[in-house]
């Protein structure tokens, strides 16, 4: 028997057996579209991390308190209070000679709270930055002014708000010279203290990370001692003037903190120095391992697809009992009836991945459009090699799991097939 009828005969077998042939589907339709949807959705992901981490800037450096290794995050960042960084900190990589890079330093101390002006309240973000803030962080002001130099060593009570906190406060009114009452929303604190607005900062947009328009800044001395009632940073920044002496700058760095803190070997650090390259490293990383992980728990419903296509074949070689005997008894060798069987179980799963290819593709076009009406920069992306390999799966399930079903009908006995009932 010619491979050509072999072929014609299995899409005709499975025509005939249309709703049978769909449900067998299922499975690896649902398993290929997970897989395509997860690849998708992590290079996604990743786009967006990597677009929103360069749109803070290559030259900037941050120090946190506590250690961290080469791989892992310092624990500040879960948000595990550690007291190692003081404002002298920041002073010392100000004005280090050796540092020569360092275009400017900001240091802060943030909390939530919510900020009152006749009447009209908003839950905000409370940060507690220096005077250089605006140079680190490219801040523009839509009115008013920062707070300057004198206003942050006098720890005077201003503020600088965030453009939709003032738009919740003031709609279309001038912020300018009101005074905002700004107290902590924390268990162990009901601090309140009047804060009068010398400026507004223009809309930015939010990011994955905060949103900077929803947010207050004052004096770091004036969150720290009269709201947070504490003495220590939750950050230091610096700007550098170009990205090629990040790095140089960054061993700088932990040099001047080495000898602020008294530390001789570098394994004591009790601070962690990064730039955003090692923030992009680290999050690809993540984001690669997740992307792994969830790419392997997709892949189970192949499995689960396979078998269940292994139990439809072997009932079908039970109802086709006498079709295989006949087909013996005219002369069709166990090599030929093999091979149909497996040809069938084989177009099911190809046919099955490429309609799975094709829904995956869709979800993950849909929600990359909804991510973009979001405001996210999304980008949609469907690697070439996740479908090639989506195709390569689908053939090898067919391929493992029509095995056994055909192998079976193979070796079923002419006369007894006949016979069968």
């Amino acid at each position: 028997m010619r491979f050509i009828y072999i072929l014609k005969d299995a899409f005709k077998t499975l025509f005939i057996k249309k709703a049978r042939t769909l449900l067998t589907m299922l499975g690896i339709i649902i398993g290929v579209a997970g897989v395509i949807i997860i690849v998708s959705l992590g290079v996604g992901a990743q786009s967006l991390v990597l677009s929103q981490i360069t749109k803070l800037g290559s030259n900037l450096v941050s120090v946190l308190p506590g250690a961290s290794d080469e791989t892992g995050p310092p624990a500040a960042v879960f948000g595990i209070q550690i007291e190692t960084l003081k404002f002298s900190d920041a002073e010392a990589i100000d004005k280090d000679p050796r540092l020569d890079h360092v275009l400017a330093v900001t240091a802060g101390a943030n909390g939530n709270g919510t900020v009152v002006w006749k009447g009209e309240s908003v839950d905000t973000a409370i940060a507690g930055i220096t005077y250089q803030y605006p140079s680190v962080q490219d801040i523009e002001l839509s009115e008013g002014r920062f707070f300057n130099e004198a206003e942050d060593k006098a720890s005077a009570y201003v503020t600088v708000l965030g453009s939709s906190v003032k738009e919740s406060l003031f709609g279309d009114k001038s912020a300018v010279g009101e005074v905002v009452r700004v107290r902590l929303n924390s268990a162990d604190s009901s601090s309140s203290i009047s804060l009068r607005v010398v400026g507004v900062t223009k809309e930015k947009g939010s990011s994955i990370f905060f949103n900077p328009d929803d947010q207050i800044l004052a004096p770091l001395a004036v969150v720290q001692r009269q709201l947070l009632g504490i003495d220590h940073l939750q950050f230091i920044q610096a700007k550098i003037d170009e990205g090629v002496n990040v790095k140089p700058t960054i061993e700088g760095i932990r040099e001047v903190l080495r000898e602020e803190h008294k530390i001789k070997n570098a394994s004591d650090d009790d601070f962690s120095v990064r730039d955003l390259a090692d923030a992009v490293s680290l999050l690809t990383g993540i984001t690669d391992a997740l992307r792994l992980f969830l790419g392997l728990m997709a892949s189970i419903s192949l499995v689960v697809g396979g078998i269940g296509i292994m139990n439809i074949m072997l009932v079908t070689v039970t109802e086709r009992t006498r079709e295989i005997g006949l087909r013996k008894a005219v002369g069709a060798r166990s090599f030929n009836i093999r091979m149909q069987f497996l040809i069938e179980a084989i177009i099911i799963t190809t046919i099955g991945g490429v309609i799975g290819i094709l829904v995956g593709s869709l979800i993950s076009w849909l929600i990359s459009i909804g991510a973009h009406f979001a405001g996210f920069d999304w980008v949609f992306s469907v690697p070439l090699g996740s479908i090639f390999l989506a195709v390569g799966v689908s053939v090898f399930v067919g391929v493992v799991f029509g095995y056994y079903p055909a192998a079976q009908a193979s070796k079923l006995d002419p006369i007894e097939s006949l016979r069968y009932e």
